[in-house]
């Protein structure tokens, strides 16, 4: 199970980030519903890691206009394992999507210093 703290009306969790050469960083990262993805990165973070670039992104943004960004591969410590993912470089705190979040099951306490629970679903 994966613990987290609302704050200022946003979800957040804390995990550990791993570049080549097995760089690391604990990062603390909002929960974001609306976001696709693995995760993003700001590129300080990317760059810190060393982490190595994949392709280019294209993605819509809240407003309706369209943006272009790096994408980078990491190694991400998700519910006590090591999982592969794909970074995408914004110039934002970082952000948790909804693809690391398939297979499990999130709850939110939105009050401040409410409890974020992400725990696996499970299999039927």
């Amino acid at each position: 199970m994966i613990m987290g703290t609302v704050r200022a009306r946003e979800g957040r969790i804390r995990l550990v980030v791993r570049g080549p050469r097995r760089k690391e960083r604990e990062i603390e990262a909002v929960v974001d519903t609306g976001y696709t993805a693995y995760l993003s990165l700001p590129p300080a973070t990317i760059a810190s890691l060393g982490l190595v670039w994949k392709s280019f992104g294209r993605g819509i943004l809240a407003d309706g206009s369209e943006c272009l960004f790096d994408v980078y591969e990491s190694l991400v410590i998700w519910d006590g394992k090591e999982r592969r993912v794909l970074v995408d470089e914004a110039d934002t705190d970082p952000l948790i999507g909804m693809a690391l979040l398939t297979g499990y099951e999130l709850n939110m306490q939105v009050r401040s210093r409410g409890k974020v629970t992400i725990k696996p679903l499970r299999s039927k």
